[in-house]
C-alpha cells in the first residue's frame, strides 16, 4: 500500500527538506461519496521513552462501531522536536497501515495536517507516503491565529497561517476546548470538518482516535 519511503534516522536538516518536498505532493479533493470504513491512530510511549506503542482502531461508518483493533511496539529512533513528530511515530503507524488497512476509506490522526510550519504534519506525511485520505484532528495548535469559536457544539472558526486558512477550530462539545481540524491528504477542509463532527459523539475527540488512545493506554499498562 505504501508507494514510497524515505530514511527515518536522519538529521533535522534532512527531515526539514523531506517535509518541504512531500508537502508539494499533498492532494486536496473531495472524499468518495460512499464511505464505510474508517481508522484512527494514537501512540503511547513506554516509561523509558525509548519504545513506543502505536494503536489502530478500525470502525464502521457512519455507525462508529468498532470492527477491529491492532497495536505494534517499536523503537524510538528520532528525538522529540516540535514540528517533527511524524519522524518518531510514522514508521510504526505505516507498519500498521501496511498490515491491516484493507479497504479503509478515511484515516484520522491525533495531530496536524496542513496546519504545520512546513505544511506537513503527521496526517499529511502519512497521507502522502501511503497515498490515502487522511485528516488531522489535534488538541492543540501548532501554528497560526484564530478567533475563539462559540461555546456550543459545532461552533467553528478559521485558523490562519501565512494569510491562508489551514485548519478549522471546532467545538465538538459544548463548553469544552475546541479541536484543530486540518486536511491531511485527499480531502478538503469542509469535508474534513463535517466528517470529524460526525465522528464525535459524547466526547471531545472523534471515536477513531479516542478508541485508539484507549487501546495504546491499556497496552502500555499491560506491557509495563
Amino acid at each position: 500500500m505504501i508507494n514510497h519511503r524515505h530514511a527515518w534516522q536522519i538529521s533535522i536538516e534532512q527531515a526539514r527538506e523531506i517535509q518541504f518536498k512531500l508537502a508539494k505532493k499533498i492532494t486536496i479533493k473531495p472524499l468518495p461519496e460512499a464511505i464505510s470504513t474508517i481508522a484512527g491512530f494514537d501512540v503511547s510511549y513506554k516509561y523509558n521513552e525509548n519504545e513506543l506503542i502505536a494503536g489502530m482502531a478500525i470502525l464502521n461508518y457512519p455507525s462508529l462501531e468498532l470492527i477491529e483493533s491492532h497495536i505494534i511496539k517499536d523503537k524510538v529512533t528520532f528525538p522529540y522536536i516540535p514540528g517533527y513528530l511524524s519522524f518518531r511515530e510514522a514508521p510504526a503507524i505505516l507498519q500498521l497501515i501496511d498490515s491491516y488497512a484493507r479497504d479503509i476509506d478515511v484515516f484520522i490522526f491525533d495531530g496536524h495536517g496542513l496546519a504545520h510550519p512546513r505544511g506537513l504534519g503527521i496526517a499529511s506525511h502519512i497521507g502522502v507516503l501511503a497515498d490515502i485520505a487522511t485528516i488531522g484532528c489535534a488538541k492543540k495548535k501548532l501554528v497560526g491565529k484564530y478567533p475563539i469559536p462559540g461555546q456550543h457544539k459545532g461552533a467553528i472558526s478559521n485558523l490562519e497561517y501565512k494569510d491562508k486558512v489551514v485548519a478549522r477550530v471546532v467545538r465538538t462539545r459544548e463548553n469544552v476546548k475546541p479541536v484543530f481540524i486540518s486536511v491531511g491528504n485527499k480531502v478538503n477542509l469542509d469535508q474534513a470538518t463535517k466528517f470529524i463532527l460526525n465522528c464525535c459523539t459524547r466526547y471531545k475527540l472523534p471515536e477513531p482516535t479516542r478508541l485508539a488512545h484507549q487501546l495504546v493506554t491499556r497496552a502500555k499498562i499491560d506491557i509495563n
